[in-house]
């Protein structure tokens, strides 16, 4: 029992953090889309408790708590991205977020060009 309860601990994490980096990834695939679709740009904003906030100009499209919905933390290089009317990521450099429960870490990085893995 004492060897099988961290196993199961950690892949119960790594599930978690799984999850997490999908519903990231989706979120920000969504405003890259929003900015291709309106042909206007998109601003995506990171809080440190995990939430995503999508906005165009003033108008917030939608926020989502990645953080708290999967039980993670969420580190990331900067505080906002921006994707342009061709979808194209503006800034001075690429963003990565690492997403983190106990041992079980996965980053997403988004490019200037505005690819996201």
């Amino acid at each position: 029992m004492a060897i099988s309860f961290p196993r199961a601990q950690l892949s119960f994490d790594r599930i978690s953090v799984r999850a997490a980096a999908g519903d990231l990834t989706a979120t920000l695939h969504s405003a890259r889309a929003l900015a291709l679709a309106g042909r206007a740009a998109v601003a995506v904003d990171l809080d440190t408790l995990g939430t995503i906030r999508v906005r165009r100009g003033s108008e917030r499209l939608f926020s989502r708590n990645i953080g708290l919905a999967h039980g993670v933390q969420l580190q990331h290089t900067r505080d906002s991205l921006a994707f342009g009317p061709l979808g194209l990521g503006h800034g001075a450099a690429n963003l990565s977020i690492v997403v983190r429960r106990r041992a079980a870490v996965e980053t997403v990085f988004v490019s200037r060009l505005g690819r996201i893995r």
